[in-house]
């Protein structure tokens, strides 16, 4: 069978996709980039935010109107948490609850009844990671989170945190680069919490990725600032570890913070970016931010403006707050207005837009270490595009009659591209 895979949301979606992906193939199945030419169809939801509850049904209606014969299979955190209603609403041929995914690739073998060849059948011999336009490698080591702040819907989504062993890890990773993946990024729900169910953590998942596996580059997903123990950044002695980290600060306003239910205050988050700028050379660090979480006040927004600017992030991510059922903050006083928060959300994009202009300008005529990924846009005509160690995005400028995709080449970056949100580079 032709197998379409799709992930939409976080980072651990995508690492599931490929472990499906991996076990398809190896039951015989091809993995196709072409949803039309598909014979099964299979898409990992997500249900962070009322924004992506809406594009998850959007994405299957999309599957079943470009698709109509493929056989529909669907998991992730919106299925887990409407899993019924979304059975009726879109037709799907089988729903896997978070719970049960590990299990997803045999589950729909019994219940569909997919047949399967010997793996000495299977036409093709690709990373099933490579079939689908990827580079990158994102490796599941956790899953779960035993927090609860009171924003967030995914911790009843995906339940107790569960942490993978790490010689399975290292094994997995070993894998991956025998198949030509160079770079792997760490991911799960509350990373930083690997290791709380095994007596182990973070720290030692990735000595032993260094110290057992010849992968040239290591990301970690999404950390919580508060799980950094003092001795972290240690750890990037290893150039293999790159220095970057998304650390979600989600408001600059410690009133904020506290209805959130976060654990970090603005002077620790502070703290922490001192300290690995200082500890790690051309250290970048990226953020979430919530604007319009119930009762911001006009004081508390713009603390949260003022202490954004005053760290300078490389990039960040600004999420209207989204009332999500089920969770404390939905039934918070002070809901902020629709008009107040879009407008909020324009003047934290504008911020970013020139935090990020002004990250990428300092890096002028610097050379680096570019992973080149793949054409920028897709198109023949648009280049080539990579990221440095510190994941900035650049375009690269490449002769046609080379073919610089899945390497890591020196790039003299040049400028600033027009649109301010990459560098423009040449090898």
């Amino acid at each position: 069978m032709r197998v379409h895979l799709q992930a939409l949301g976080c980072r651990l979606n995508e690492a599931e996709l490929q472990t499906w992906a991996r076990q398809l193939q190896q039951q015989g199945h091809l993995v196709t980039a072409d949803q039309s030419a598909a014979d099964l169809v299979v898409i990992n939801t997500c249900a962070v935010t009322a924004e992506a509850v809406r594009k998850s049904r959007k994405l299957l209606r999309r599957a079943r109107r470009s698709n109509p014969r493929a056989k529909l299979v669907v998991s992730g955190c919106f299925a887990s948490l409407e899993g019924d209603t979304l059975a009726r609403e879109q037709g799907i041929d089988l729903l896997v609850h978070n719970g049960d995914k590990e299990r997803l690739v045999e589950i729909a073998a019994h219940e569909l009844d997919l047949e399967s060849m010997p793996v000495s059948a299977i036409a093709s011999d690709t990373n099933p990671l490579f079939a689908r336009g990827r580079q990158r490698a994102f490796v599941k080591v956790q899953d779960g989170c035993r927090y609860r702040c009171t924003f967030c819907i995914v911790t009843l989504a995906r339940g107790a945190e569960r942490s993978r062993p790490i010689p399975e890890v290292v094994d997995e990773i070993n894998r991956l680069c025998a198949d030509g993946v160079k770079e792997i990024v760490l991911t799960g729900v509350h990373l930083g919490g690997y290791g709380s169910d095994s007596k182990s953590d973070l720290p030692a998942l990735i000595r032993a990725i260094l110290t057992g596996t010849d992968v040239g580059r290591v990301r970690m997903g999404s950390l919580e600032p508060w799980d950094l123990p003092e001795d972290f950044w240690v750890l990037f002695e290893d150039h293999r570890l790159m220095p970057h980290l998304h650390l979600p600060l989600q408001s600059g306003s410690d009133t904020v913070l506290r209805r959130m239910a976060r654990r970090c205050r603005t002077e620790h988050f502070a703290r922490l970016v001192t300290e690995a700028r200082q500890q790690v050379a051309d250290f970048n660090v990226t953020t979430d931010i919530i604007v319009g979480f119930p009762g911001e006040s006009p004081v508390e927004w713009e603390e949260t403006l003022a202490f954004v600017e005053s760290v300078g992030f490389g990039h960040v991510h600004v999420f209207p707050y989204s009332p999500r059922r089920g969770t404390k903050a939905a039934d918070l006083p002070d809901q902020i207005p629709n008009e107040t928060k879009r407008d909020r959300s324009r003047r934290m994009q504008e911020l970013g837009q020139r935090m990020k202009r002004e990250t990428l300008a300092g890096y002028i005529d610097r050379c680096l270490p570019v992973l080149v990924e793949g054409r920028y846009g897709g198109a023949p005509e648009g280049g080539w595009f990579g990221y440095t160690p510190n994941y900035l995005p650049v375009r690269v400028a490449v002769d046609k009659k080379n073919d610089p995709g899945n390497r890591i080449l020196e790039v003299k970056l040049e400028a600033v591209h027009q649109d301010g949100k990459s560098l423009v580079g040449s090898l």
